[in-house]
């Protein structure tokens, strides 16, 4: 019988693309997610009863350990932004990543693979890095040769952070940017789920990797770039980090009244977070190291953000036909 992974959060943005990829491997995949009746769409990536989701609330010691019976590895992909609430970082990034870490060494589940976040430092500025560290730390506690993987931003078809500023893009004559100057290594998200399926296979040595894309660029340009592909010209206007916090207060009492209906765009967790470089750390181990060529943002977002030009679809053949007009 093919051995069998459970991936944590495998519905989710990362985890889909490691569970694609874990079937093609031929393993069978469980996937643990809160409500599987809205996560079928995992069944596709493999044969018939080859990928099935589960119900496993990861803040529960019963409900983790059934999804990891009989496992072989594992992959965590499961995160948050909430400061607060039962799906606190405390709750989430603390408490069930070592929740996961621990039940497995009790399960006997050989592999264990860890999704944290570059920016993961116990004297970070903001509670989301520090909880990123502890995280870590109740991992390695209890499973010493899990490999840790600490991606940049993630980019792909599905992501919360291209497509959400070319919706605000195509909706508004300026962008605002707080921490327009910080600087990211924007990865591609499938890239990232090829490390983490090698390493649930067995085939990533132990340790902690920085998985950054190939070009390094301060946020301003990022959105230059993403302005280019969805041809549209905006003004890219920078906000200090006061006003951000200001902003991130503003929403946060928002939030509060309203019980949570109105999601704050930014929070002052967010605004901390920006105040340092997402890039991977010179001495840090990355995709060198694991013999993989990350792909190029130029070469992956125009398959995705074509939507949001503003004859969408039409564009590139609008533009031929002007050039074989000239």
């Amino acid at each position: 019988m093919s051995k069998l992974v459970t991936i944590f959060g495998g519905s989710g943005f990362l985890g889909r693309y490691v569970a694609r990829r874990m079937a093609k491997e031929g393993w069978r995949v469980r996937v643990a997610v809160r409500d599987p009746n809205i996560a079928h769409f995992v069944r596709m990536y493999g044969h018939v009863g080859q990928v099935v989701p589960v119900a496993c609330n990861i803040r529960d010691d019963d409900s983790v350990r059934a999804a990891l019976r009989g496992a072989d590895a594992a992959v965590n992909c499961v995160g948050t932004f909430d400061l607060k609430g039962r799906n606190s970082f405390q709750a989430i990034h603390v408490d069930a990543s070592s929740r996961v870490a621990r039940t497995c060494l009790e399960e006997g589940v050989r592999h264990l693979v860890h999704i944290s976040a570059i920016g993961a430092d116990a004297s970070s500025g903001s509670e989301y890095g520090r909880s990123k560290a502890a995280g870590e730390q109740g991992v390695l506690a209890h499973m010493p040769y899990a490999v840790i993987l600490r991606p940049s931003v993630m980019f792909g078809q599905e992501d919360q952070f291209f497509n959400r500023f070319a919706t605000m893009a195509s909706r508004g004559p300026v962008l605002p940017l707080v921490g327009a100057d910080t600087q990211f290594q924007p990865v591609w998200v499938d890239d990232v789920a090829q490390v983490a399926a090698r390493a649930a296979t067995g085939r990533v040595s132990p340790g902690i990797y920085e998985l950054g894309g190939p070009e390094t660029m301060t946020f301003r340009e990022i959105m230059d770039r993403m302005l280019h592909v969805i041809r549209r010209r905006r003004m890219i206007l920078g906000l200090p980090f006061w006003l951000g916090n200001l902003m991130g207060k503003g929403f946060g009492l928002g939030q509060t009244l309203t019980g949570g209906l109105l999601k704050a765009p930014i929070t002052t967790d967010q605004v901390a977070s920006l105040r340092r470089d997402n890039i991977v750390a010179p001495q840090a181990r990355g995709f060198d190291a694991l013999g993989v060529s990350p792909a190029a943002m130029e070469a992956i977002l125009p398959d995705y953000l074509w939507r949001f030009r503003p004859s969408g679809q039409y564009a590139a053949l609008k533009e031929t036909a002007r050039n074989l007009r000239s």
